[in-house]
This record gives C-alpha cells, sequence and structure tokens, in this order.
C-alpha cells in the first residue's frame, strides 16, 4: 500500500488484521494484587524507566509495523499526541498506518504527511498488512478492536489520558481485559487505573510531549498580534482548550473585572471551541468584558496564539497532563496554572509556573502579579521552556513510546 493513501468504504466492525507469525498473546495474565495499589506502583514506575532509557532512532532493519487507530471526530490533545506519534514513528523508519474517522481532523493532517490512512465510519475498524501492534489512542477505537476480535491476534495497547474510574459494567471490563498494555500519560492516571483493579505490570507511563520550536522573532510577535487585533501596548493573557465546563474558563472571565479595575490594558484571547462557547461569551458580557475577551474559535496554528500572548493561563479544574500548557511553557511564556488532576507533574509552583485554585479571584491575584513584576516573568518563562525541554518533549514521547512496543513485544514473543 502506498505512502499516503486513503481507504475508504470499510465494512463496519470487521477487521483484516494479519500478525507476523511469530507474534502471539500471553496465555494468561496476572490477577490485580491483593495488597492493594503500592507494588502496582512501584513496577510501573519500572516501567516507565525502561521507556525513558530505550534506544534512539531504529534502523530499518529493526522497524516495528504498528496499526494505530482513533476513531474520533474532533481534533483535542489526544489527536495531537496521536499525530505527533505517528510522525515520530515514521521518522525513525517504523511502518505505521492509521485508521480514523472519515474527514476527520486527524485523518486529514496525517495523510498530508504522507502516512497511509484508513478512513471509516465512527465505528469501524479494518486493515491490510502484516502488523505487530495496534495501539488505540481512545475508548472508541477499543470498543472497535475488541469487537474485531483482534485482541486474539495482537497485542492492544491503549493510550489513558484521564484520571476517571474504568467503568465496570461487563462489556466495559471484557474491553479493558483485552488490553495487554495501558499506556498512561501521568502517575495520577496511572493511579486512577490501579484504583480501578488494573495490575501494575499492564501499566506504562509515557508522558505526553509537545513540539519545541524557536521562540518568536520580534516581528513574528507583532505581526500575530496584528492577526487578533492586539495593539502592542495591551497586555494578552490567553488560553488555548475545549470550551467544556471542567476547562474552567470562567474564571478567567471573572477575574477580568478585578484586573482591568487597576490595568485596563488587559486583554484576554480564549482560542478554542465547544459546547460552552455562548455561555462563555454570555458571561464575558454580564461582567462589561466582551470588547476585552476574544474568542476566534478552534485555530489550526495554534503558534499564531502563542505568539501574541504575554502570558498564558490554565485555569483547568480536571485534566489529564496539559499539552496545552506544556506547549505554552515550551513558547517561553510565563504561565499560571492549576494543579488539578495531573498537572501538579507539570508545574513547580513559583519556579516553572505560578499555581493557584480554579477561582476568579487567586487567578485575578496571579495575573497582578505577573503584569507587575518583568524579571519574575521572565525567570517563569525561562525556567518553565527549560522544563519542557528536559522532560515533556515530543521526541522523547515517541522514544518512550517506542521503548513500550519494544516491550510488549519482547513480553508477547513465544521462546
Amino acid at each position: 500500500m502506498e505512502s499516503g493513501h486513503v481507504a475508504g468504504g470499510a465494512m463496519e466492525l470487521v477487521s483484516e488484521l494479519r500478525a507476523a507469525p511469530w507474534v502471539s498473546r500471553r496465555a494468561s495474565r496476572m490477577a490485580h494484587l491483593a495488597d492493594g495499589g503500592a507494588r502496582d506502583l512501584a513496577e510501573i514506575q519500572e516501567a516507565r524507566k525502561a521507556c525513558r532509557d530505550g534506544a534512539p532512532g531504529q534502523r530499518s532493519a529493526d522497524a516495528m509495523r504498528v496499526f494505530y487507530a482513533d476513531l474520533e471526530r474532533e481534533w483535542r490533545g489526544g489527536q495531537s499526541q496521536a499525530w505527533l506519534t505517528l510522525r515520530g514513528l515514521g521518522e525513525r523508519g517504523h511502518e505505521v498506518e492509521l485508521l480514523a474517522a472519515r474527514d476527520s481532523p486527524l485523518a486529514n493532517r496525517v495523510f498530508e504527511a504522507g502516512i497511509t490512512v484508513h478512513q471509516v465510519p465512527r465505528f469501524g475498524l479494518i486493515a491490510r498488512g502484516r502488523f505487530q501492534v495496534v495501539h488505540l489512542n481512545e475508548p472508541h477505537a477499543l470498543t472497535a478492536a475488541w469487537l474485531a476480535g483482534t485482541h486474539q491476534r495482537l497485542p492492544l495497547l491503549l493510550s489513558r489520558r484521564i484520571g476517571f474510574p474504568l467503568q465496570k459494567n461487563a462489556v466495559s471490563q471484557a474491553r479493558y481485559r483485552a488490553v495487554e498494555r495501558f499506556l498512561a500519560n501521568s502517575k495520577d492516571v496511572a493511579k486512577s487505573l490501579v484504583d480501578s483493579g488494573i495490575a501494575g505490570e499492564r501499566i506504562s507511563i509515557v508522558n505526553e510531549g509537545v513540539e519545541i520550536f524557536p521562540l518568536p522573532t520580534p516581528e513574528q510577535r507583532s505581526n500575530a498580534r496584528k492577526h487578533w487585533g492586539v495593539r502592542e501596548n495591551e497586555f494578552l493573557f490567553g488560553c488555548v482548550s475545549v470550551f467544556v465546563p471542567e476547562k474552567g474558563h470562567r474564571h478567567l472571565i471573572e477575574a477580568l473585572p478585578l484586573v482591568r479595575a487597576l490595568h485596563p490594558e488587559v486583554r484576554l484571547l480564549l482560542a478554542g471551541d465547544g459546547a460552552c462557547r455562548a455561555q462563555l461569551e454570555a458571561l464575558a458580557k454580564r461582567h462589561g468584558q466582551a470588547q476585552a475577551v476574544l474568542f476566534p474559535g478552534f485555530v489550526k496554528d495554534v503558534a499564531e496564539v502563542y505568539a501574541a500572548l504575554d502570558a498564558f493561563a490554565f485555569p483547568s479544574e480536571f485534566e489529564g497532563l496539559g499539552t496545552a500548557l506544556q506547549a505554552a511553557m515550551a513558547a517561553g511564556l510565563p504561565c499560571i496554572s492549576t494543579k488539578r488532576g495531573a498537572l501538579g507533574e507539570v508545574v513547580d509552583g513559583d519556579r516553572t509556573a505560578l499555581v493557584v485554585e480554579p477561582n476568579g479571584k487567586e487567578f485575578a491575584v496571579a495575573i497582578l502579579r505577573l503584569i507587575n513584576d518583568a524579571v519574575f516573568r521572565k525567570q517563569l518563562s525561562e525556567a518553565g521552556r527549560r522544563e519542557v525541554q528536559e522532560r515533556f518533549s515530543a521526541g522523547r514521547m515517541v522514544e518512550n513510546t517506542i521503548g513500550v512496543y519494544q516491550d510488549v513485544l519482547e513480553k508477547t514473543t513465544p521462546g
């Protein structure tokens, strides 16, 4: 199949996955340890270390054959990670193909990169060729693979990015039993899996990563601000995320009247879209801040957002690892964030970011602190960027993912 081929019109819930003859499944799994989660969590950390020590850059002779599936129709953090993973695998000489929902943003972007894409209805699974592992990026893909019986022929890996408990109904539990390895994006998510009864040996921690670009030039910054209609003397805060209640955008809008009473030059850019957009626009109007808040909608090139900002604010009430925050830190922006969910694994208060609780008053105080202290802004900017370079780069994420693939293949190969 030629690179960039798009396969459409697939029969729903049909799998033609064919494993290499020497790849098999383990006959049994260890039961969840009866003495609680401590021992499992220790095993998870060892898995994480093994990923970190994985050899960089496979040669073609060692190339793995990976089938990657993501059936979401929206572009969110998980799809960004899928894109970076697929591209990184291809750059390292591995054979990879993607199953994606027809005409989804992920399918289109991956296809443009010259990677083989199979486009199918929401619940469909089809692939041609000989694969060694199947990486499922979200729950719909797991459902499709499980119903197709793919787990009977190939090891399934499932990415997990949220700390919600696993569902306990019989169907959900059967799906999760089909998973050979869970790829948790954080210690927080790994713990939630252990608490849901998943044995530590079935979990590997692979932190999500972002691309590290050169810092924007003064000219790029000026052009970006002109693009959004922001004057040079205005102080622009921003956030990039989908508009759902748990992202906490309302806290930033509620902070604005308090901040602008002292600094009327402050504006807020909220890039994204979602179910709460109308409510957020109404809230800005109710607080008399309609002219101070920019709602550009979904932005494909978020680098143009980061280049325009003076600082980044992330008011999430529940979060996996926060790739938008990581990207802002990588862009050299001083950041304000909560520590909800796994965000405490990303930010170190007063060193790499300002850390507050998700409410308007605390964000207002933090915003004023950044506005009034240019030296502190520079310190946060430099420390935050350095932190992402060392711990959360896309390259590191890809290498760690490859390490998990290798570990799974070693443990599912007979002899």
